[in-house]
């Protein structure tokens, strides 16, 4: 265990007994969702995962400390912080060295629930290459970081504001196994199929903890990437997300919106054009990997016992 992060006793007890243990990040309730419903949202994860007898570990740095397992008082100061940086993996050594307070961000929250002994990781997307990465090289560091970290991300695959094809393209180059969860097509996140093909396929949490052990046995280094697309009936409207993908994609083109400030604008626009129902469908992702990990994490530490 690394001494300059802090975790939770929970967290320390539940790992070194085998009891399953989910990861959660925080950038989710700290940048990916409005007030109050952020911290309502980081709250019910919690409590879903407590209900399945599952150790929740909320990850995220306060006051210079990355933290495995955030208490309900920490969450909620990084909830409702006036100010809080958004950090990546290359971030972390300036919030510690600073003392900064911030929300961790996929490839953060990866790195970090690894070090502490955690190999089940729920989160809403995971980031990908961004279009017009050609000339761009706009691609997020949760593809490289999972290259290298040995953790198990559920995820409803990437948001359709990427470019997916060439995300899936990138991740087989980095050896990073990607399945889908009862679908051999890759999700968008806001809508169940990308129109993406994926070769494997499991139906159950104790295929994919077969996985989790095979991979450690061979001795692999990459993570491995669970996509499960959010449910019919809560995903939006492929029809009306392919028109409002097409507006965001052209407004942003006029407004000259380039490098980090493109995918902030996209999704702006995206919950201002449909309504706010693209909130809501991120929520329903979440709710879904959350439980999908949490389902996960008690086969895999039912067959370590």
């Amino acid at each position: 265990m690394d001494p300059v992060i802090r975790i939770s006793d929970e967290v320390r007890d539940a790992v070194a007994t085998r009891r399953p243990v989910v990861a959660l990040e925080s950038t989710i309730f700290t940048h990916g969702l409005p007030r109050p419903r952020n911290l309502e949202v980081a709250l019910e994860a919690e409590a879903r995962l407590r209900n399945a007898d599952v150790v929740p570990a909320t990850i995220g740095v306060l006051r210079g400390v990355p933290t495995v397992g955030l208490s309900i008082d920490e969450i909620t100061e990084l909830a409702t912080a006036q100010t809080v940086t958004k950090l990546s993996v290359r971030d972390l050594p300036i919030a510690v060295a600073r003392r900064l307070s911030g929300g961790t961000t996929v490839a953060a929250t990866a790195l970090l629930a690894h070090r502490a002994g955690v190999e089940i990781f729920a989160t809403g997307g995971l980031g990908g290459v961004h279009r017009g990465a050609q000339s761009t090289f706009d691609e997020s560091a949760d593809l490289v970081t999972l290259s290298t970290v040995p953790i198990l991300v559920v995820s409803a695959g990437v948001k359709s504001i990427l470019d997916i094809p060439a995300t899936l393209e990138r991740l087989e180059t980095l050896s990073i196994p990607v399945v889908g969860y009862r679908t051999r097509t890759f999700p968008g996140f806001y809508i169940r199929d990308s129109s993406c093909p994926l070769e494997h396929s499991v139906d159950s949490p104790a295929e994919v903890a077969d996985l989790v052990r095979a991979r450690d046995a061979l001795g692999l280094k990459a993570g491995i990437l669970l996509a499960n697309p959010v449910s019919e009936d809560a995903q939006l409207d492929p029809g009306l997300h392919a028109r409002v993908l097409h507006e965001a994609e052209e407004r942003a083109a006029a407004a000259g919106v380039a490098g980090k400030d493109t995918t902030p604008f996209l999704l702006d626009h995206f919950r201002h054009a449909t309504g706010g129902r693209s909130l809501d469908v991120n929520v329903e992702v979440y709710r879904g990997n959350v439980a999908l990990g949490g389902a996960v994490a008690t086969a895999l530490a039912g067959s370590s016992t």
